[in-house]
């Protein structure tokens, strides 16, 4: 098994402290660090490493969820501007896309998340505490409930 497919197996037993609401395509989950206040992920639940590896109806709507994810991060973070980013490389081929919620200088100098270095991205100040997590996966989900409940 990959990481991202772990993670999707921590879901479905109950066991993913992170884990914010199933969509049809996917799964929504806060990131573990949160050096990024609403730093989200949405774990695509087909095993594929591309895109064009989906069938197209499941793509445009991996694509759609994706898409509605992040306005819900928007809206129940307040950043100025979002980041997102569809990575794959060693062991994480399966796909997920990182949300990156940003304010202004949220970093020493602009640029991508990534310039930072692990130790700063990974530092165990920014592992939210078991109330502040509830606090932003309760924004999170009720932000994701308004948005779906206009597409009926």
């Amino acid at each position: 098994m990959c990481g991202v497919c772990d993670r999707i197996q921590l879901i479905k037993e109950g066991r993913n402290p992170y884990f914010v609401k199933e969509l049809e395509t996917g799964y929504v989950v806060l990131g573990d660090y949160q050096r990024f206040q609403g730093y989200t992920l949405f774990l695509c639940k087909e095993h594929a490493s591309e895109l064009h590896d989906l069938e197209k109806e499941f793509r445009n709507r991996f694509l759609q969820e994706m898409a509605l994810t992040a306005e819900a991060v928007y809206h129940a973070f307040k950043p100025d501007k979002l980041n997102y980013e569809l990575l794959g490389s060693g062991n994480f081929t399966h796909m997920h896309w990182h949300i990156f919620p940003r304010i202004l200088s949220d970093t020493p100098t602009p640029g991508p998340v990534w310039k930072l270095s692990m130790e700063e991205l990974y530092s165990d100040k920014y592992l939210p505490g078991e109330e502040t997590l509830i606090l932003m996966k309760d924004k999170l989900n009720e932000e994701l409930d308004k948005l779906l409940s206009q597409q009926m």
